[in-house]
């Protein structure tokens, strides 16, 4: 049977985006650190802020699919998070005084609008170029590779230009930084505008739902785990980062920022394994082996004494880091594969189901503000028995939660 032919300036198109929600998303903790010096309760509230804009924007992105299409959903996620970008500037100008760090959120949250459209975008286009199914997981899985890789560029980058965090460092030390986002914003802006871009959603516009995507109870099961995901994926780095800060060495910074980058690296690597043998191994197959390796390198880390340490670029730092980094390897393929397995077998409900994972994305910003609650009460390495429970519920839907029990819904 002849292949389908692929549309490759898609693909690529839909990789770059990928790229582009990772650089924005992962600014964040980093950033954290630097508004931490100042306000104690500001470690995790950019975060939080990016993606608690999910909950509000993730099931009118959904809609906006279905109305205006995949391309002016694009469009229209980039033209709002270079506005969020230029309010996060605005936020390291000295005139605005204390009113900085609101307007800091603020651009936070503008931003969290526009990865939210994008993922909705990017996730259910890349399955659908590769045709579902293992090829579509593998397909998400090499815009992931993307996405890791400017996720382990953006720490090292902040990492660099801060150095040690001090009472005195300020959000005008990364400027540079948010200039080369506004740049990037701008360019893919006008670049997109000349792609074109499938548009399945508008093929269907007269077709009839008799059901919903929530009919489906491997949809219903993998929103959860999508939930749980994210705040594995996002509070695993951003925790680590501030526990290596935090023991007060110099350029403690600047370690934490090559560590959590290192946790990206990792997750880039893992994703480009998986791309390469989706084709044969089943998404199903990974996801048990990865969230199985993950429960165990995380008990290790936190059983394993802190004496026990390794030289890190000159400084000296617990080995349990090591083993928490690594665990990034095994978050690698959970987004796609997940998203993947929780929207087989949707057809017309598919864009639908999209806006519904984005708006349980907000997982990233609430889970990880709950460890850091914990963290700052029981210390960080016990905040990672949170990671630990809620790796123990994605287990549950890769062996269990995963299959489809409602094939009878008609989705032509």
């Amino acid at each position: 049977m002849e292949k389908k032919k692929v549309n490759m300036v898609a693909v690529v198109t839909m990789c770059f985006i990928f790229a582009m929600i990772s650089f924005v998303t992962n600014m964040a903790a980093p950033f954290g650190n630097i508004w931490k010096g100042q306000y104690s309760w500001a470690a995790m509230m950019g975060n939080m802020m990016n993606f608690a804009a999910y909950l509000f924007m993730g099931i009118p992105a959904g809609k906006m699919l279905q109305t205006v299409g995949y391309k002016k959903t694009t469009l229209i996620g980039i033209a709002t998070g270079f506005v969020g970008i230029v309010i996060q500037w605005l936020s390291s100008l000295s005139v605005f005084g204390g009113a900085a760090i609101g307007i800091y959120l603020l651009g936070a949250f503008i931003c969290g609008f526009c990865v939210c459209m994008l993922n909705t975008v990017v996730n259910p286009m890349l399955n659908l170029l590769g045709g579902g199914g293992n090829r579509g997981n593998q397909f998400i899985q090499i815009g992931g590779t993307c996405n890791s890789l400017a996720g382990t560029l953006t720490p090292m980058l902040v990492g660099v230009l801060v150095g040690t965090v001090t009472d005195k460092t300020a959000m005008s030390d990364v400027a540079p930084l948010l200039f080369i986002a506004m740049a990037v914003f701008a360019i893919s802006f006008v670049i997109i505008s000349f792609v074109k871009i499938p548009e399945p959603a508008l093929e269907r516009k007269n077709v009839k739902y008799e059901h919903s995507a929530w009919s489906f109870r491997h949809m219903v099961l993998g929103v959860i785990a999508i939930f749980f995901y994210v705040g594995v994926e996002i509070g695993i780095p951003a925790q680590l980062n501030f526990y290596i800060s935090d023991l007060g060495f110099e350029g403690s910074a600047a370690v934490a920022g090559f560590l959590a980058a290192s946790y990206w690296f990792l997750m880039m690597i893992g994703r480009f394994v998986s791309s390469s043998i989706s084709g044969k191994v089943s998404t199903r197959t990974q996801m048990i082996c990865v969230t199985s390796l993950a429960i165990l390198l995380l008990l290790i880390a936190i059983f394993l004494p802190e004496s026990v340490s390794m030289t890190v670029k000159g400084a000296a730092v617990p080995m349990k880091c090591v083993f928490i980094a690594a665990c990034g390897i095994c978050t690698s393929i959970m987004w796609g594969a997940i998203f993947n397995l929780s929207t087989e077998g949707l057809g017309k409900y598919n864009e639908q189901a999209s806006g519904i994972f984005m708006m349980m994305v907000v997982g990233g910003g609430l889970m990880p503000l709950l460890q850091d609650f914990i963290a700052q009460r029981a210390g960080a390495i016990p905040s990672y028995w949170l990671v630990i429970a809620m790796l123990a519920y994605i287990l549950y839907y890769a062996l269990v939660g995963c299959k489809n029990v409602n094939k009878d819904i008609p989705v032509d």
